[in-house]
């Protein structure tokens, strides 16, 4: 039964509700707490929009509006934790998703007699109205992006690339990012029935909205969903056409889906059956085969070999966080420690995997340079058998800025503004001595 449009205004907020508390008070992945949401299947495709765009932007958005909130407080000290979060859902509305007042604080007190939060609903009215009020002003004076920082990030970051580039990364965290495709073949013909330009990369950038499964092409299996930067280890792997490449920690699969598209006969590797699952099927649509394989990379040993080994590693993700907010509220210094041991294991054990005189291609969505330029340094000094193969500006289309001097590929967010920005992300290119 689909909902009345009150109803369902309502029930959009109540999912979002249970979504960001998910994150923030139970550690869980956005994506796979906004999947697993019954409260969304009934509603309408716009308002399971609202919902994303709502929890995103409390996610993205939170130390402005905690900053905010806990200023309209009579009473200092933080609010009740489910007094807080609804706080922040309304203020969410009222300071940066462009809700009408009377409709933010009116569902928001409604929403408290839903979630159990009933006697504290004059408090919520009063501090979400005086919100709207005042809460404007005060934003327009806040340093959004260190606000919006956890504070080991924007230390790590400075000390990494300094204070003005820090700046760039936090700044560009505020935004949307766009949504970017990679075509099977020539994606010009592709630019204007899907609304998008065309990048130096090959890359297909789109800003409008809509559902990416009712886009042109979709369904046929023309194209899939890729960041600019994700699309960038397979582009330096050089001809690939008839060679046996080895995509390590391969699901979700872009990586996958691009090898096989360049003529390599691929073997998928992941951990993961479930995530492997979601590889298939997205070959299936587009029409691509490969070789799927559920086992670790760690320890994996195949019959022979291969003349390139693309290895995605596990990582923080700190580079995503434009696109999933959730990572700067999940991660901590020490899961960049365990996951650089990870890395190194797996780095390793790569180099194993390759013949001598083929590729490994090492790659990470993460800035920490413990996920990225010191897992190479850290190989390099305990395995002569691989050496660097510098990657150059020329073989991606140009994009000199994010190509570092070590001829490593070090994308953060900020760069390339004039083309709508691309992830953090980190690639270096080994050759196996031979």
């Amino acid at each position: 039964m689909i909902p009345s449009a009150a109803d369902a205004t309502l029930q959009a907020r109540a999912a979002a509700f249970d979504i960001v508390r998910d994150v923030l008070r139970k550690s869980l992945p956005f994506d796979d707490s906004f999947d697993a949401h019954p409260g969304l299947a009934g509603l309408e495709p716009r308002d399971r929009g609202f919902t994303r765009m709502l929890c995103a932007t409390v996610l993205r958005r939170l130390g402005q509006m905690d900053a905010v909130i806990l200023a309209a407080l009579d009473n200092p000290g933080q609010p009740k934790a489910l007094v807080h979060d609804l706080l922040r859902l309304g203020a969410a509305q009222l300071l940066f998703l462009g809700t009408p007042a009377h409709a933010a604080v009116d569902t928001t007190v409604a929403l408290a007699d839903r979630v159990g939060a009933g006697p504290y609903k004059g408090l919520i009215n009063a501090v979400l109205r005086r919100l709207a009020r005042e809460g404007a002003a005060q934003v327009e004076r806040q340093d959004a992006g260190r606000l919006n920082t956890p504070d080991w990030l924007w230390l790590s970051w400075r000390q990494a690339y300094g204070t003005a580039r820090t700046r760039a990364i936090v700044n560009a965290h505020l935004g949307e990012a766009p949504l970017d495709i990679t075509v099977k073949g020539d994606p010009a013909p592709w630019a204007e029935p899907l609304d998008a330009r065309l990048l130096p990369t090959g890359t297909l950038r789109r800003w409008t909205g809509g559902a990416v499964t009712e886009l042109p092409g979709f369904a046929e299996g023309e194209w899939w969903v890729q960041d600019l930067a994700a699309s960038l280890p397979v582009k330096v792997m050089g001809d690939l056409a008839g060679r046996r490449v080895f995509d390590l920690c391969a699901a979700p699969g872009g990586k996958t889906a691009q090898l096989t598209a360049r003529g390599a006969q691929v073997t998928a590797l992941d951990r993961s059956a479930k995530r492997l699952e979601r590889v298939t099927a997205n070959l299936t649509r587009l029409s691509l085969t490969a070789e799927v394989v559920t086992a670790d990379a760690a320890l994996w040993t195949p019959d022979a070999p291969a003349d390139a080994v693309l290895l995605d590693a596990p990582c923080t993700a700190t580079g995503a966080i434009r696109r999933h907010p959730d990572v700067a509220r999940l991660k901590s210094p020490e899961d960049v420690a365990k996951l650089s041991k990870a890395q190194a294991r797996l780095l390793a054990h790569a180099v194993d995997l390759v013949r001598p005189g083929g590729l490994l291609v090492y790659c990470t969505c993460s800035i920490q340079p413990e996920e990225g330029e010191q897992r190479i340094d850290h190989l390099l000094s305990q395995d002569s058998r691989v050496e660097r193969a510098p990657i150059t500006a020329d073989e991606l289309g140009g994009l000199a800025e994010v190509v570092n001097e070590r001829g490593e590929i070090r994308a953060l967010p900020g760069m390339l503004a004039d083309l709508g920005g691309i992830d953090g992300f980190f690639v270096a290119r080994l050759r196996r001595v031979g």
